[in-house]
């Protein structure tokens, strides 16, 4: 069962490559969008540019929204300092912000880089589930961390709900053999959002970003108490990328951590 569908959200980051899907595809689930950038969006000149950091600007995007997804901030790794400033103090203003503008309800864009130094399961068909600890990859992983407990905090101290998505690699298809078990199609992403945007009573819910991928190394049962069925599956794009990537060398850290390079990225 889930409650009746949010109508106006605001999209953070609404300029990036996970922005564009979301622009796209949630209008069809009856969303209202209000986008927000550092950057201008494209198309949408009613979108509001401005930094995570303009508290202004930001209770002024907050206000009067049903719920917020949060995608802004740095994508990659990169110095601390940077990180420091978009992904830490701008998650935080932006919690600042919803409290103070009672919105009650925020999907988080983290990371499978929040747990990029577990182990890949070993066996086949197994799966991490989303209590496997907190292990970061990176600064950047790092960061994700930090928006994962801080969405925690506000949900036990005052009962803003978040749903954490671990999103793996979004792209329109997979690029590498990595991404056979990671890939999260661009509908997929758009379902997971709605699910996460519509669901009862999830408190703090932390929910891998993946499509159903026959080579998935993530417990996706979260996301379907959710309400999250994905339709897509990386595997009919397996045959063209091991012909020309070549198959997996099982030593290389991209498939022996959930990580991949990051473990060996420097910022």
């Amino acid at each position: 069962m889930t409650v009746s569908t949010p109508r106006h959200v605001l999209l953070t980051g609404a300029a990036g490559g996970i922005g564009a899907f979301l622009r796209e595809r949630l209008p069809a689930y009856g969303y209202a969008l209000r986008l927000f950038d550092i950057v201008p969006v494209p198309g949408d000149p009613d979108a509001i540019a401005a930094d995570l950091l303009d508290d202004t600007a930001l209770r002024a995007a907050v206000r009067g929204v049903d719920a917020v997804v949060h995608l802004a901030g740095i994508s990659q790794e990169a110095p601390f300092e940077d990180l420091l400033r978009s992904n830490i103090e701008g998650t935080y203003r932006l919690y600042e912000a919803a409290r103070a503008e009672g919105v009650r309800r925020i999907v988080l864009a983290s990371s499978n880089h929040a747990v990029g130094f577990t182990p890949r399961p070993a066996v086949p068909g197994a799966a991490v589930a989303t209590t496997t600890p907190l292990r970061p990859d990176t600064f950047y992983g790092l960061s994700k961390c930090f928006g994962e407990n801080v969405a925690s905090l506000y949900a036990d101290k005052y009962g803003i709900e978040t749903v954490s998505l671990r999103i793996g690699s979004c792209y329109p298809c997979p690029r590498t053999v990595r991404m056979l078990a990671t890939w999260l199609s661009p509908a997929d992403c758009a379902r997971l959002v709605h699910a996460a945007l519509t669901a009862e009573e999830v408190h703090h819910t932390v929910v891998y970003g993946i499509s159903a991928n026959a080579r998935a190394w993530w417990d996706l049962s979260a996301g379907a108490i959710l309400g999250y069925i994905p339709q897509d599956d990386a595997e009919v794009f397996a045959g063209q990328l091991i012909a020309e990537l070549g198959e997996p060398q099982l030593e290389d850290p991209e498939h022996t951590h959930i990580g991949g390079a990051f473990l060996t990225t420097e910022p």
